[in-house]
């Protein structure tokens, strides 16, 4: 049997929300991690996947980029998180399309990769 050396503990990364780790901000992110940048191919995949659009109304934002949405059909609630707060271009009461396989969100012509909160 092989003798394990500890490993030394790993220094939390900062961020002001999930998913932020090591972000400075928001306009400077490359990341395509979910939340982050939408990916192309993410997109293309939501877009082509059309049978998994959730139709949703925009219950609530909150300020540090998590928004709070309420399915049309079956009412379930479901809270998501973008990077930079969605832009500032969701309000409470709006429409918005869910895709529950490859977490976008879109709201008009604005799609965002999401990170199920």
């Amino acid at each position: 049997m092989s003798h394990h050396e500890p490993r030394a503990t790993t220094e939390p990364r900062t961020g002001a929300a999930m998913g932020m780790r090591g972000c400075v901000s928001a306009s400077e992110c490359r990341s395509d991690r979910p939340g982050h940048g939408l990916h192309a191919m993410q997109d293309r995949l939501a877009t082509t996947t059309a049978s998994k659009w959730i139709d949703a109304i925009v219950a609530e934002i909150d300020g540090d980029g998590f928004a709070t949405i309420v399915g049309f059909h079956a009412g379930d609630v479901r809270r998501v998180w973008h990077h930079d707060g969605f832009a500032g271009t969701l309000r409470a009461g709006e429409p918005v399309a869910l895709h529950a396989l490859y977490g976008v969100l879109a709201s008009g012509d604005e799609r965002f990769s999401v990170a199920y909160a």
